[in-house]
């Protein structure tokens, strides 16, 4: 048969082991074998240039598949670029494949690096690495929009945290759930952050449990940090994780490192802001005092100087009245008339010159004591 020709041919020809890169179309397990499809894509134009099918057997991939996730933090899935130990295979009734030996993780790890340097290499061109970070939270940051996992425990984690902190502090969260681990993870999240677009917020939180490197390579995409970048709330990011920061980390406004930690950047942002509300109450107290203090001991000083004005005054017009009284007295027509003096009175009228009577004229004459009245010759 033809085939039993081509595969003697491929035993007698290639014989050795290859280490051979390529990127996996697609990744199944059955049966504890382990099945992909291997792709060599153009680097100038993405069009397809090689392709071919590769196994692990079971014993195999049990050593391989575990050492690979162990080193990366993933298992292998589609999209992945790796350099794999492979010898040719080709079997007469399902054709040729590559048996694969070993996987080098190094390699994978590598690849996602170099693709990470190139994303944040176009945000900075395009001019939008930094803009959340010029976003600020609120000093009274309360209503908090979550995306995350529902069932994730960094979410319990960090709901559990806001709810249960010492100041008694009541926080508004609502979760818009998404897929964070995966292929999904970035149009998930993408779809999420239009969801949250729509709402009233203070700042949104994106969290989810603790990874490697390669376990969140769906927060290393292009779309998904130029979404976060542009986006007009800021946006806090606690994904769990203790190596290299995420893309989606650097063009976050703030970024810890666990759901946890969100949650008490939260609470002591909060905190921060009651002690400087407390410390200006105590400040605005104090000084309310101070100014009463003094208004009081000016009012205090004004009253003696206004009581010791008024003595003086009293005293002033007391004597004036005494001497206008003396003045008085001194005129007074009584005491005059006791002197010996008399006041003629002709028609009610005091005479002062003789002239004003005439002969036969009837006059009235006043005394100290006494009237009497005479006629005039």
């Amino acid at each position: 048969m033809l085939n039993t020709l081509v595969k003697e041919a491929i035993e007698v020809n290639m014989p050795d082991q290859y280490w051979v890169q390529a990127e996996l179309a697609s990744v199944r397990e059955n049966r504890g074998h382990c099945y992909m499809e291997l792709i060599e894509k153009d680097s100038i134009d993405g069009s397809l240039r090689a392709q071919a099918r590769a196994c692990c057997w079971k014993n195999t991939w049990m050593r391989v598949g575990r050492k690979f996730t162990e080193a990366t933090g993933a298992p292998l899935h589609a999209g992945m670029k790796v350099l794999m130990l492979v010898h040719a295979n080709f079997h007469e009734a399902f054709g040729f494949s590559w048996i694969v030996e070993d996987i080098d993780p190094t390699f994978t790890l590598g690849d996602m690096e170099q693709r990470r340097r190139e994303i944040l290499r176009k945000l900075r061109e395009e001019g939008v690495i930094d803009l959340q970070k010029q976003l600020r939270i609120s000093p009274f940051c309360k209503r908090i929009a979550v995306i995350s996992s529902a069932t994730a425990a960094g979410y319990g984690d960090f709901c559990n945290q806001l709810a249960d902190n010492g100041y008694g502090f009541q926080f508004e969260t609502q979760l818009f759930p998404a897929i964070m681990q995966g292929e999904q993870v970035e149009s998930s999240i993408v779809a999420a952050l239009d969801k949250v677009f729509n709402g009233d917020f203070d700042c949104l939180v994106i969290i989810r449990g603790g990874g490697s490197t390669a376990d969140l390579s769906g927060f290393d995409t292009l779309a998904l940090a130029e979404n976060v970048a542009n986006f007009p709330l800021p946006i806090i990011t606690g994904i769990g994780h203790d190596r290299d920061q995420s893309v989606l980390d650097i063009v976050a406004c703030v970024s810890v490192k666990t759901p946890t930690a969100v949650a008490e950047f939260l609470i002591s942002n909060l905190a921060s802001t009651l002690e400087r509300v407390e410390t200006c109450a105590t400040r605005l107290t104090m000084a309310t005092q101070q100014y009463m203090e003094r208004e009081k001991m000016r009012i205090q000083s004004l009253a003696q100087r206004i009581d010791s004005s008024s003595e003086r005054r009293l005293l002033i017009e007391d004597n004036r009245l005494k001497l206008l009284a003396q003045r008085i007295e001194a005129v007074d027509p009584v005491n005059i008339l006791r002197k010996g003096y008399s006041i003629t009175l002709h028609n009610g009228v005091s005479v002062k010159d003789a002239a004003m009577l005439k002969e036969g004229d009837e006059v009235k004459i006043m005394f100290a004591t006494g009237t009497a009245e005479a006629l005039v010759k």
